[in-house]
């Protein structure tokens, strides 16, 4: 089994990053007109979530060239629980008891995929 390298953490940081990033030009955007584009595609939150996304990519194109797809793809999962932390954290956003449930089962699964090996199959 190969180990997670470090960089590898960046995919769900950078994609919880991105997701803050494309909230928060959202949000400064305003809720009506025609004029809503183009404000989210001028907002420096918006152009900083393309550079998110732009590093995220070439960090994913690594761990896809170490790991199977299917061993790969959990790493970015992680993703949601980073999100649903951030969201009450940063925004005040509600996290039922139900909420939490799921997220304990994503990382249950996660360390499920990440640690099966491939003999069992």
């Amino acid at each position: 089994m190969k180990r997670i390298r470090l960089i590898w953490l960046a995919v769900p940081l950078l994609n919880t990053a991105q997701q803050i990033l494309l909230k928060r030009g959202a949000e400064d955007a305003g809720s009506v007109g025609g004029d809503r584009l183009v404000q989210i595609l001028s907002s420096h939150w918006f152009l900083a979530a393309i550079v998110a996304e732009i590093i995220c990519f070439a960090i994913w194109m690594t761990v896809l060239s170490d790991l199977d797809l299917s061993r790969a793809f959990p790493l970015s999962a992680i993703s949601y629980v980073f999100i649903m932390v951030i969201a009450w954290f940063g925004f005040g956003e509600p996290l039922p008891l139900l909420q939490l449930a799921g997220s304990g089962l994503i990382l249950i699964g996660i360390w499920c995929i990440a640690t099966a090996s491939k003999s069992a199959t």
